[in-house]
């Protein structure tokens, strides 16, 4: 279980996320729905600690973040919004770092990389340098790194972005599996679709604060007759904006 609480992130003044207080439970896939600027990616940064929040505290299965920082990145498999980094490596030698960051046997770390490398049909091109790969290719090598360590808590930022039908199936089915089996898949996405096909809950963010949190099954209730773009749109769209 993750827990925000009272989280706060200030730039310059200016509260990119407020007061937050939010529960995503062991099980479940969590969806985090927002404009760009909402506040989801600064959500994301700190419970993967790239940055720290203000004020607050995140907790992670009981454990405080900002005294089990080690640990608790242990825990996670991150893929974050852009795919160019460690551009300078082969996909073979990046997957291979990261295996190695985590703790992962060299036994363990080869199958369950053969097993992503088929599953997502990279193919010989692991050898590859990833630099001359497309965004496409680049986000496949990214996801592979995020899960080799097989983390308990999956945390993708816009994560079928670029991917091929057939990928975006595959890491669907991948969240959906791993959900079941009682871990924890965290989310963002800009495609309504896509969470309402997935999502258990949503949390929805306007301006660094949480406007709901709920799944959409509940939220479409309290708006009947309303598809679920148009519901969006009034409470976070361009007029809920100015409100």
């Amino acid at each position: 279980m993750i827990r925000f609480e009272h989280v706060s992130k200030v730039y310059e003044g200016k509260e990119a996320l407020s007061d937050l207080n939010l529960t995503i439970n062991d099980g479940e896939i969590f969806g985090l729905i927002g404009h760009n600027g909402a506040g989801k990616t600064t959500t994301i940064s700190i419970l993967t600690s790239i940055i720290e929040a203000t004020y607050g505290e995140v907790y992670v299965d009981d454990l405080l973040l900002s005294e089990h920082r080690d640990e608790i990145k242990r825990k996670i498999g991150y893929v974050p919004d852009s795919p160019d980094i460690f551009l300078n490596l082969t996909a073979q030698e990046y997957w291979q770092f990261l295996a190695t960051i985590y703790g992962v046997p060299k036994e363990e770390a080869s199958v369950r990389i053969d097993q992503l490398v088929t599953l997502f049909e990279l193919g010989e091109r692991r050898y590859e340098v990833i630099d001359g790969f497309s965004h496409g290719m680049r986000q496949k090598v990214i996801v592979i790194g995020a899960l080799v360590s097989n983390p308990d808590i999956w945390i993708l930022d816009e994560p079928l972005t670029g991917l091929d039908p057939q990928a975006s199936y595959d890491l669907k089915e991948m969240m959906k599996t791993h959900a079941k089996e009682g871990n924890s898949v965290i989310f963002s996405t800009h495609v309504l679709a896509v969470a309402e096909q997935l999502c258990d809950r949503i949390a929805i963010l306007k301006k660094g604060k949480l406007i709901y949190v709920g799944s959409i099954e509940e939220l479409k209730k309290s708006y009947p007759n309303k598809d679920l773009e148009t519901i969006y749109l009034e409470l976070a769209g361009r007029k809920a904006q100015e409100d």
